[in-house]
């Protein structure tokens, strides 16, 4: 089938669950992915457009007035501009959510600087440090203003790679007690050129002087495809399974890759 084809259905899918499915969740995040230290070409333009609905979680929002997880999705367009070889720069925009009750929602828009060591695909051990920066509507997040710091480091030993996200967030209120630490994790096998399998954990454990309880923990893993037809398209899609009480039970995640 061709790709087109297979993106069109996956799509149709998530819509068809917003609109179908009473008694449903989702995560509020507009972006679950593991940096791999990968950027555009020099002077190319990349799109991604990240699309993330919960059939099962939470029925609460996460804090008084946001947007309540259950039954909706989120998403974004991440336009991305390779400035170097070793420096990426990104714009989040729109950021926006469909609601439970079917109302579409503009939450938030955020600018990134990706730095990382030249040519990663091709090393054994490659790294790298994103900076974000986002202005959000109170239904979004609690504060105007929040950033994140995400390091990357990951190893490629043949057909495996193991790549580890240690990211902290901010809302710029506080000192090292409002540092959430929420890393990521991805350990992938690449089949061939075009398709990998993936297995994703993504986690939010608390402030990094006082990490939560384990029962008030989020833990999600995630089973991921990779599909790449070309060098400047594909798609990833994964789907999530919640491991503690405080994370949503099934996650569905669909990024559709494309340079411009």
């Amino acid at each position: 089938m061709p790709l087109q084809a297979v993106v069109k259905q996956w799509y149709l899918a998530l819509l068809l669950c917003t609109v179908t499915w009473p008694e449903l969740t989702c995560a509020q995040t507009d972006e679950i992915q593991v940096y791999d230290a990968e950027i555009s070409t020099p002077g190319r333009f990349n799109l991604t457009w990240h699309n993330n609905f919960t059939p099962a979680g939470r029925t609460e929002p996460a804090f008084p007035g946001g947007i309540v997880p259950n039954h909706s999705l989120n998403g974004v367009p991440e336009w991305a501009y390779g400035v170097t070889s070793w420096f990426e720069a990104g714009l989040y925009l729109p950021i926006y959510s469909l609601t439970s009750s079917g109302e579409l929602r503009f939450d938030a828009a955020k600018v990134r600087a990706l730095f990382v060591v030249p040519d990663a695909h091709n090393r054994t051990l490659f790294y790298g440090m994103n900076f974000e920066l986002s202005y959000n509507e109170p239904h979004w997040e609690p504060t105007r203003f929040a950033g994140e710091i995400r390091p990357i480091v990951g190893v490629h030993l043949g057909r495996f790679d193991l790549i580890v996200n240690p990211i902290v967030d901010t809302d710029f209120t506080g000192g090292i007690g409002n540092l959430e630490f929420v890393p990521a994790v991805r350990a992938a096998w690449n089949i061939d050129g075009t398709l990998a399998v993936a297995l994703e954990e993504y986690a939010d454990l608390g402030t990094l002087d006082h990490f939560k309880p384990t029962a008030e923990q989020s833990h999600t893993l995630f089973a991921v495809i990779d599909y790449r037809s070309s060098s400047t398209r594909g798609l990833e899609f994964g789907l999530g399974r919640g491991l503690t009480p405080a994370s949503d039970t099934w996650v569905i995640k669909l990024m559709l890759i494309h340079d411009l």
